[in-house]
Parts: C-alpha cells; structure tokens; sequence
C-alpha cells in the first residue's frame, strides 16, 4: 500500500475515533487538522523523493544514450581509418551502454507513471484538507450549539421535575386548592354558621329594633 493510501485510511480512523470521543469535539477538530497537515506534509516529502528519483533515471538515461552515441562516433572514426578490429570493440562498448539506456528509459517511464499517481494523489488529499479546513469552524459551532441546547433541556428537565419550578407549581396549586374551599364556605352558609349566637343576638336585637319603630309609628297614628 502507497503512502497516499495509508494515510487516507490513517484520516479515517481518526475521524471515527474522534466521533466516539467528542469530550471536547472544538480541541478534537483542531487536533484532527494539525493530523492532517503533518500527514501532507510526509506526502509531499514522498512525492518529491518520487520525482528526484524520476530526474535521476532520466539523467542517467540521458547519459547512457550519449556514451553510446560517443562510442558510434569512435567505432565510424576507426572504420575510415582501417581499424575494424578497434571499430568492432569500440562497437561493444556502444551496445553496451545502448542495454544501460534502454534499461534507463523503461525505469524512467515507470518512475514517471509512479510520480503522476502520487501527484493525484497528494492534490486528492489537498482538497480534503481544504474541505477540512472550512468545515472546521461549522463543525465547532454546532458542537457547541448541540452542547447548550442539551444543558438547557437538562436544565429545564431538572427544573421542571423535581427542582424550584415544580415546587413553586405545587405551592401554587396548594394556595388555590384553599382559596376554593374557602370560597365554597362562604357560599354554602356565609362567613358564620347558622347556630352562632352572636349571629342569633345581632338578630333579635335588629327585631326588637323594627318593633320599636312599628310601635312608635303606631302610636302616633292613634294620637
């Protein structure tokens, strides 16, 4: 497995156990990013390695093939001068280094496929950093918005059931459950029973009154 594929999976493991421990999901999408940064950074180490490796072939290719064409010169020189036996091994040596720059130009082809793989790659993991990136701050902010409504719907949930709220509510249900019996009383009989003998004296004394108004009134009538 590439560099490039160990780190995609390495990203992923970390976003999944980042979800299994959001203790403090703001701090663990920052670490999550500085992850990501020092794994491009190893990348785009790899990759630079790749194509100096790449430059290398292509020079040595690039100097095989001009030993060859060197030694084809030296083999046409001693042809003209009548020297087949010096043209002959002066050949060998062109052929010789023919094989080394074809070896070279097979390498280099593989090593540029390679270099074009691990470019994609790297610009691949580029875009999910960026995407990362601007995805922090949202991520953090509904953390946080999720974090506050869950404290205030416990809080709610405590006032609400066992705490200040209920016992005000109970209090409150307590005072109006007496007002009505109260009220009940007095429009069942009054603020007094009816046997009270205050109420029976402040009764006779108001029929005593009226009779002395009617006697009065009487007795001027037969005056």
């Amino acid at each position: 497995m590439s560099i490039f594929g160990k780190m995609t999976d390495i990203f992923k493991a970390n976003v999944n156990d980042m979800l299994d421990r959001m203790e403090d999901p703001e701090k663990m999408v920052k670490q999550m990013i500085v992850e990501m940064e020092e794994g491009l950074t190893k990348a785009t180490s790899s990759l630079a390695k790749a194509m100096a490796n790449e430059q290398s072939l292509r020079k040595q290719h690039a100097a095989a093939s001009e030993q060859a064409r060197q030694w084809e010169e030296k083999a046409g020189m001693a042809m003209k001068a009548g020297n087949a036996d010096l043209a002959r091994q002066t050949l060998e040596k062109k052929l010789s280094f023919d094989g080394q720059a074809k070896q070279y130009e097979t390498m280099t082809a593989q090593a540029s496929v390679t270099t074009a793989q691990l470019r994609s790659q790297l610009d691949a993991l580029k875009m999910k950093l960026d995407e990362a990136r601007m995805k922090q701050s949202t991520l953090v902010a509904r953390s946080q918005a999720a974090k506050a409504q869950k404290e205030f719907s416990t809080a709610m949930g405590t006032a609400t059931g066992s705490g200040a709220f209920a016992k005000f509510e109970k209090m409150e249900r307590k005072i109006e459950g007496m007002e009505a019996e109260a009220q009940a009383f007095s429009e069942m009989g009054g603020t007094l029973p009816q046997d009270d003998p205050f109420a029976k004296l402040e009764k006779d004394q108001q029929l005593e009154a009226e009779m002395a108004k009617l006697m009065e009134k009487m007795g001027q009538g037969g005056v």
